[in-house]
């Protein structure tokens, strides 16, 4: 897969991608690559306003359908507009914000990266026919999982230990689902993607110093929007994809470059905290996975 890019997307025509966080960064990135190869991607997104002008910019081949994964309810009512879908990118997420609450109190971070994404995934679950990709990311090796304040109720708050947590809970849950994928005879595949050092808009809502901070980190050092989905686009596409691995640039210790298997942190690869996690979620989500078989 050594230099692997848009170019090398095999044709899409027939197929239909769900894409979450559609309207900017690597989602718009994503979506323009997946249209562009023929694909039907139906961007999920919280702002239709943006999402439509993206679509607008894209052409035929899109359409905008509203997606809050930080409202369970807005989760459902998502889910229960979709008929069918060959692959589901779970690629949404906030980074480093203060502490706020989502509509169903969960911290804004854990809740709208993972809990929101991990409930939309169950909901959509029997309606996706080929494979789910989680975008995580660098930061899961700095996260670690409270399973006793999973939401930040009891501990003090801190935004980068928060959007630590959150991402090592993508991967965990990327990893768990194949498992469980695997064990009950599915040919669905469950991958994750990380972009590497990517420019978004996702690094100017920190509502604080570091949005100015990595600003300047993003003129000087980061890869390009483009770039960044490239891993996210060869998960979602490939069939030389290996179930249940992580893929993320290959050049400058995964900084950026074209995508290849990546590695992830111990902890994320911890069998017993990631059953524990995925019955706490069922819990706080109030959802739980049907696995289809062969």
């Amino acid at each position: 897969m050594s230099g692997w890019d848009i170019a090398d997307i095999p044709d899409q025509t027939g197929r239909t991608v769900i894409v979450t966080g559609a309207n900017s960064g690597l989602g718009a990135a994503t979506t323009r690559a997946l249209a562009g190869a023929g694909a039907q991607v139906i961007m999920a997104c919280r702002n239709e306003v943006k999402a439509r002008s993206v679509a607008g910019e894209i052409g035929r081949g899109v359409q905008v359908r509203r997606l809050d994964l930080a409202d369970l309810a807005s989760v459902r009512e998502f889910a229960d507009s979709i008929d069918s879908a060959d692959v589901l990118i779970n690629n949404a997420g906030v980074m480093a914000v203060p502490l706020k609450r989502t509509a169903d109190g969960f911290e804004m971070q854990v809740g709208t990266n993972y809990l929101g994404h991990f409930a939309l995934t169950a909901l959509l679950l029997d309606k996706v026919r080929d494979r789910i990709v989680t975008l995580s990311s660098g930061a899961h090796a700095m996260g670690k999982i409270d399973l006793e304040d999973l939401n930040w109720e009891r501990r003090g708050y801190q935004r980068w230990a928060a959007y630590g947590q959150s991402k090592l809970a993508d991967l965990m849950f990327a990893y768990e689902l194949q498992r469980r994928l695997t064990a009950a005879g599915s040919p669905k595949l469950s991958l994750a993607a990380h972009p590497g050092y990517a420019a978004t808009d996702l690094q100017a809502h920190t509502e604080s110093v570091y949005d100015a901070l990595m600003a300047v980190g993003n003129r000087l050092f980061a890869q390009s929007a483009r770039m960044g989905a490239l891993p996210t686009l060869f998960a979602a596409t490939s069939a030389e994809v290996e179930p249940g691995r992580y893929y993320g640039p290959t050049g400058l210790r995964g900084l950026r470059g074209h995508p290849g298997r990546s590695g992830s942190s111990a902890a994320s690869r911890d069998e017993v905290t990631a059953r524990r996690l995925w019955e706490l979620s069922e819990q706080l989500t109030k959802v739980s996975f049907s696995f289809p078989r062969r």
